[in-house]
């Protein structure tokens, strides 16, 4: 590969304020650009001024959030195995890792498709649509999931694996080139004055941006198919013990977490749909509010990944260390101030969203609840990214458990009781701050780990 001599160069010499910057800034850009897509949807549909379309929008979250069980089972899984074997000079196995996790996640992304497609009733019914919400959330479902579900997880698939290698740079350009051209389409085909497709044309301009996103990155990989080591050429695709392991190892407990996450806004969204409508579709805008500081720490959770790989493939765990450090130094303070701004500012946020004053007070308490987890969360999407980078798939694993299942899900039904509907967006934080204390635990006692090894590279 021609440019070996690059890679090498970011993951192991550049100084780690550049290193990361280059890694993460551009992908922290394009998770930027995706919180703007989805709010895209959020924001003309409520120009419609209906809190039924704007419900429907919200329900069908949790499947739209379940793409990323298959994203990150092979997007993960995949990047962590590529970025693993780059640290080794492993080529060969870093192209075998791509084709794998590219044609799995094609398979995947197809039979997703046909099973919601199959089983369209039940599951309206379990995402908490009724009888006024159920036909605008069957459009946007139509769309976004049963013809869509393909280009959306493939072009997440294949940025995970552009990443993976250092071209941090090109994977965030494919991302945003769908995400752009997205909030372009929106208001055409949402709007009055264009289409009037309501609900059904968010889901249409999301199919067509996935789909545009996905043509960019094998126009991509094919013009750089000498210099780059992602691979989809079929020839290469096997079930390599080694491969698949690597793979599934990290995949699967990555893709275990995401559906304990989709299980639990599911869990939210049937609390909230108890409130009718404004309530359905204030926790949506809250939500949606709430996912760019989101974003932002996952998008530098998700650019570090590849050096911690590197390095920790290679044992330079100083480098390890310390790029780890820098980014959470940058990361905490930042959410700190955002909390502050979204607790002090919750109304107008809401506000600008939809002009409902009964929608505007409820959004106001949950994006309130909501913010209040920020700097907890932060740390924990570190932490997670950096078991995920190392082949940790089991402590990844045991982190979506307590998450979810020991504290989040709970939470939601204690809180509910005692505070009801309010007291529902305040289950995150709670659950993030015990977590938190857990993540700074783990790390320490990685890096201890670490130290009392001897080096064998």
């Amino acid at each position: 590969m021609t440019n070996n001599e690059d890679k090498i160069e970011l993951f192991e010499r550049k100084p780690i304020p550049q290193a990361v910057a280059q890694l993460a800034v551009p992908t922290i850009l394009s998770s930027l650009v995706m919180v703007l897509y989805n709010m895209a949807d959020t924001y003309f549909v409520g120009m419609l001024n209906d809190p039924v379309q704007n419900a429907a929008v919200t329900l069908a979250a949790p499947v739209l959030l379940a793409f990323n069980a298959v994203n990150n089972l092979f997007g993960v899984g995949s990047s962590s195995m590529m970025s693993r074997a780059l640290g080794r000079r492993d080529y060969e196995a870093v192209q075998k890792s791509s084709a794998f996790g590219f044609y799995c996640a094609l398979f995947c992304s197809l039979l997703f498709s046909f099973l919601c497609m199959v089983f369209r009733s039940p599951l309206l019914q379990l995402l908490g649509a009724d009888v006024h919400t159920v036909s605008a959330t069957n459009d946007y479902l139509q769309w976004t999931v049963i013809c869509g579900a393909a280009p959306a997880i493939l072009n997440v698939v294949m940025a995970y694996m552009v990443r993976s290698e250092g071209a941090s740079l090109h994977a965030s350009l494919g991302t945003m080139s769908g995400c752009l051209l997205n909030i372009v389409l929106d208001p055409i085909f949402i709007l009055p004055w264009g289409l009037n497709m309501g609900a059904a044309g968010a889901g249409l301009a999301t199919f067509i941006s996935n789909g545009v996103a996905c043509l960019y990155f094998f126009v991509l990989v094919y013009s750089k198919r000498k210099e780059t080591c992602v691979c989809f050429n079929p020839r290469k695709f096997g079930w390599e013990k080694a491969i698949v392991l690597g793979v599934c190892g990290v995949g699967i407990p990555a893709s275990i977490q995401n559906l304990l996450n989709v299980t639990g806004m599911t869990i939210l969204n049937n609390f909230t749909s108890a409130y009718q409508a404004d309530a359905v579709a204030a926790m949506g805008i809250a939500q949606k509010i709430n996912m760019l500081p989101l974003q932002i720490a996952l998008g530098f959770s998700q650019g570090i990944m590849p050096l911690i790989s590197y390095n920790y493939s290679s044992r330079n765990d100083k480098r390890m260390k310390d790029s780890l450090l820098f980014v959470l130094k940058t990361l905490i303070p930042c959410m700190l101030l955002v909390s502050v701004v979204y607790y002090l500012g919750a109304g107008a946020l809401i506000g600008a969203f939809m002009k409902n004053p009964s929608i505007i007070a409820y959004g106001t308490q949950f994006l309130r609840g909501f913010c209040l987890g920020l700097p907890f969360l932060c740390m924990d999407f570190v932490a997670v990214g950096v078991f995920q980078a190392i082949g940790l798939g089991s402590a990844a694993f045991i982190f979506a458990i307590l998450r979810k299942i020991v504290l989040e899900i709970p939470a939601l039904y204690v809180l509910n009781y005692f505070f009801p509907l309010y007291g529902l967006s305040y289950s995150q934080f709670a659950a993030e701050f015990v977590l938190s204390i857990a993540a700074v635990w783990m790390l320490a006692r990685i890096f201890r780990k670490l130290q009392s090894q001897p080096k064998t590279v």
